[in-house]
């Protein structure tokens, strides 16, 4: 598998994705992460030690001023000597929902500099192999936690055609638990449920419901979803489909959801919640789940035909109503006039006759 090949000045992003995905899903076993282009090719690796053999990347629990050591071994498979740049950098989650590594231009302040290779630079021979040590050292006032970055292997290259350098990384992911008091925690913020119905004010419709998982904790957490929507009392109650879970999110970091909520009756009032249980990966990979996170939110699911059919029949119950009332109230003008009219004549009294 060869990764993307991204200009100097979006300083490749995605390649650093796809090559982290590369070590972590296909591991030593069935072949090393690779580069190539050309006459250009090279691996990368763990080195066998104390800390494992066949690692797919770094794992660490270090205490706040402790520091490991450790290698990574790369690989020339061209035909050429081989010089790579060699540092480390913070990892962030994409929008995408994958692991990413921050670009060499900006600044770590965690894995990118705690990470210190033994040399900036690595010149490798044809088809040989070289280890490259480095050192994780921990500040005494770092904070307890998860942190995610990588080290990686840099070759720069000028396209004559495009008048640009190229940069191509490749790298292996570490994951570093600091020492101290561990607080997994997710959040949901912001849900909001809408619905849209159909014309047939007695037809079921859809609702969306939106939020974020924000990870307000200090470990890296998933967690699985779950989403159900309800009319008045907890009364015609959906569940949603399987709602995918959120990627694994490092401490501070959000997600945006959005789960479609089908056959949702126009109950006038809606309440929607949300459901997230966070699971906690520890160092041997072994998941555990922590207590459910449940947020409710209310929204309106008003069956529009079926007011617009009740505004128009009060309209014209108004209407005749007060066309009564002016009728009514016309007609006791017209009588009272015809009192006061003969009122009027009685007191003036007969017509003297003229002879």
């Amino acid at each position: 598998m060869y990764p993307s090949v991204t200009r100097w000045k979006t300083l490749l992003r995605t390649t650093a994705l796809s090559l982290l995905a590369v070590v972590s899903a296909v591991g030593v076993g069935a072949g090393p992460a690779m580069a190539a282009d050309g006459n250009v090719a090279w691996t990368v690796r763990t080195a066998s030690n104390g800390y494992g053999e066949a690692r797919s990347s770094y794992s660490y629990n270090v205490n706040p001023g402790g520091a490991v050591e450790d290698a990574m071994v790369v690989a020339n498979r061209g035909p050429a000597p081989l010089t790579l740049s060699v540092y480390a950098a913070d990892g962030f989650t994409t929008d995408a929902g994958q692991l990413d590594l921050l670009t060499r231009d900006t600044k770590s302040i965690a894995i990118g500099a705690w990470v210190k290779p033994k040399a900036g630079s690595v010149v490798i021979q044809p088809g040989k192999t070289a280890q490259v040590p480095f050192q994780v050292s921990v500040p005494e006032n770092a904070t307890p936690g998860d942190y995610v970055g990588g080290i990686l292997t840099t070759l720069t290259q000028a396209d004559q055609a495009e008048g640009i350098n190229v940069d191509r990384r490749l790298g292996i992911r570490i994951k570093l638990r600091v020492g101290g008091e561990l607080k997994p925690n997710l959040a949901i913020e912001n849900l909001h449920v809408k619905y849209a119905g159909l014309t047939n004010p007695f037809s079921k419709g859809d609702a969306t419901i939106t939020y974020q998982v924000h990870n307000v904790g200090n470990a890296a957490l998933s967690g699985k979803q779950a989403v159900t929507v309800s009319g008045p009392f907890g009364l015609l109650r959906v569940r949603a489909a399987d709602v995918a879970a959120p990627p694994e999110l490092l401490p501070g970091e959000s997600w945006n959801v959005t789960v479609p909520v089908h056959g949702v009756a126009p109950a006038i009032s809606l309440a929607a919640t949300a459901t997230v249980t966070p699971l906690l990966t520890d160092a041997s990979g072994s998941t555990t789940s922590l207590k459910p996170v449940e947020v409710t939110a209310h929204g309106w699911a008003l069956p529009w035909m079926l007011v617009l059919v009740l505004v128009v029949l009060i309209a014209a119950l108004v209407g005749a109503f007060l066309y009564r009332r002016r009728n009514r109230a016309q007609r006791k003008a017209r009588e009272d006039a015809r009192v006061r009219d003969a009122v009027e004549q009685a007191l003036r009294g007969p017509e003297p006759q003229t002879s």
